[in-house]
């Protein structure tokens, strides 16, 4: 019974995220338009990501994660790719292990949605 109940508050929170993406956290929609202010600031937020990640957001192998941590210049995340998505996974992490920590106590949620439109800034054009 808690156990049900712990799903269900998760599920509601939009804290759950599958390989196919979070649906709930797709419908966000990032708020800070992707100027050069906005991308300099995501930029700078990047350094937080850049131990795990690589400084030009390429991923492992070459950190000691496992597993390795993955690029970020991809068209196309596990966790899913819209700006809400993105936004989800670096605020609350992606459970169910965390590989990914949750960074919504050390980034607000401006500094986030600036990170988000710096990683489209670097990731690969269709």
């Amino acid at each position: 019974m808690h156990a049900r109940f712990f799903l269900t508050a998760i599920l509601a929170l939009g804290l759950a995220s599958s390989p196919q993406g979070n649906p709930d956290a797709a419908k966000l929609k990032n708020p800070a338009p992707p100027t050069p202010e906005s991308i300099a600031a995501g930029k700078q937020a990047y350094t937080k990501c850049a131990s795990c990640h690589g400084i030009n957001g390429e991923g492992g192998p070459g950190n000691d994660l496992i597993p390795a941590a993955p690029s970020l210049v991809d068209d196309q995340w596990d966790h899913g790719s819209t700006d809400g998505e993105i936004f989800n996974n670096i605020k609350n992490g992606v459970p169910p292990d965390f590989n990914m920590v949750p960074f919504k106590d050390q980034l607000k949620d401006e500094e986030i949605w600036n990170l988000v439109n710096y990683l489209r800034s670097i990731g690969k054009k269709k």
